[in-house]
């Protein structure tokens, strides 16, 4: 199961693959909200389309500094996510 920590950790990969120091910058490019990564570190919560689509995003935006993929590229779960998100949880 993802968790928010567990986004946040991907996040921070990201930020460090990307050469990226601010929170805000990521956050402006996964969400179009420059605040809503910081509102996640401090207990704020997101929907479940919402964190698929940034997870999804990661992965189809990760830095290719050493030709590997997203290190927590996890595409055998967003099946599931997508299948929750739209209601048919099995």
């Amino acid at each position: 199961m993802q968790t928010i920590e567990a986004f946040l950790a991907r996040a921070d990969a990201y930020k460090r693959a990307a050469g990226v120091d601010h929170d805000s910058t990521v956050s402006h490019r996964v969400f179009g909200d420059c605040k809503k990564l910081s509102a996640l570190r401090g207990g704020a919560d997101i929907t479940l389309r919402r964190f698929n689509e940034a997870m999804r995003w990661f992965d189809e935006n990760w830095p290719a500094t050493d030709g590997s993929s997203a290190p927590f590229q996890n595409s055998s779960t967003d099946a599931r996510h997508d299948d929750a998100s739209k209601g048919n949880i099995p």
